[in-house]
């Protein structure tokens, strides 16, 4: 693993953060690969994600035998979510805004952090700009922020704007996180292990599919019954409070926010972007369903559009579904970027 490295800039929060305009020191956590002399790709993490299990089938030759972004013409930059554990987040950050005390933050906070990171390293112009999930809607918002800085955009299993759906679903998890025993308002001294866990069993559902559990997928990926498969990865790992303030980014992505003047109006934003976009969602996506990303390609200047046909649900779009679906997405976005 190459040496985790932290960019620190102190920045304004966006307007719907909270608190709106307060001076916050952020830092974030990056990895980068390649000379900064080759054309540049960001892929920034999603929720529960790390600077090592993003999207590495599109980069790593250790995960993927020849690479279609191999670092050795590429220069790679790897992104943390602010809240995302590793990048400042409420479990690591300096008093006052540690724990509760973490302030609420957007994906317009993450982005502009990750353009003034770009500008550090010497980057005018992102060939490429990938992302899955909390990823995806962050490329939707860096191409909706810096017009003219994306090429290249691809969103899996994201979308420009989080639907009063999945908005909702999310209130599920976390309801089950703030009323448990050991939360205490967030202010716990040991992890909210009870919390946590809850969280985790009610986000497990949604993750994957009717299809998935129908076919006991579970054996497919080595466990004999579906309660050892939620034991292994549905437990509750992540401290509390992290998870919260990384959902409320979530629930507030909306790119119509950076243009008043649209009035909410998600086609007009759509149609400002200037990059070219591959919106890729699963087929049985319960968080990003296929029908929103079909809407959204309509009103892009330059969008395609394509769907793995999967019962792995949302977690096919990040390569944890099965291998094929994983080859699928790599060949849609070497024709995509005409490699």
């Amino acid at each position: 693993m190459p040496e985790t490295k932290y960019f620190e800039r102190e920045i304004a929060l966006s307007p719907q953060s909270e608190p709106a305009g307060a001076k916050f020191p952020a830092k974030l956590a990056y990895w980068t690969f390649g000379e900064p002399s080759n054309p540049a790709i960001l892929l920034p993490s999603c929720y529960g994600g790390t600077l090592a299990n993003t999207l590495p089938f599109l980069y790593d030759s250790e995960k993927q035998p020849d690479p279609i972004l191999p670092p050795s013409k590429y220069f790679i930059i790897i992104t943390g979510l602010l809240a995302g554990s590793e990048s400042s987040s409420p479990s690591n950050q300096a008093a006052p805004w540690n724990g509760p005390n973490f302030p609420h933050t957007t994906y317009e906070d993450n982005v502009r952090l990750q353009y003034a990171l770009c500008e550090s390293l010497g980057v005018k112009k992102l060939f490429l700009y990938a992302g899955f999930s909390m990823g995806g809607q962050q490329a939707y918002h860096m191409s909706t922020v810096y017009l003219d800085f994306v090429e290249n955009m691809v969103c899996l299993a994201g979308s420009a704007r989080t639907s009063w759906h999945n908005w909702c679903f999310l209130e599920g998890p976390r309801h089950a996180l703030v009323m448990s025993k050991d939360f205490h308002d967030g202010h716990y001294t040991e992890p909210a292990r009870a919390g946590t866990k809850a969280f985790s069993r009610v986000y497990s559902t949604w993750a994957l599919s009717q299809g998935w559990f129908r076919q006991e997928c579970w054996k497919a990926v080595g466990f004999d019954t579906l309660h050892d498969y939620l034991d292994a990865y549905w437990s509750g790992n992540g401290d509390a409070n992290d998870l919260l303030r990384l959902l409320w980014t979530w629930q507030k992505g909306d790119i119509t926010l950076y243009y008043p003047e649209d009035k909410g109006d998600l086609a007009k934003t759509l149609g400002r972007i200037k990059a070219k976009c591959l919106i890729f969602p699963s087929r049985t996506d319960m968080y990003f369903p296929p029908e929103d990303n079909e809407e959204e390609v309509k009103h892009l200047k330059h969008g395609e559009y394509r769907v793995i046909d999967t019962v792995y649900g949302h977690v096919a779009g990040g390569g944890s579904g099965k291998p094929e679906d994983t080859q699928y997405i790599i060949q849609e976005v070497k024709r995509f970027l005409r490699l």
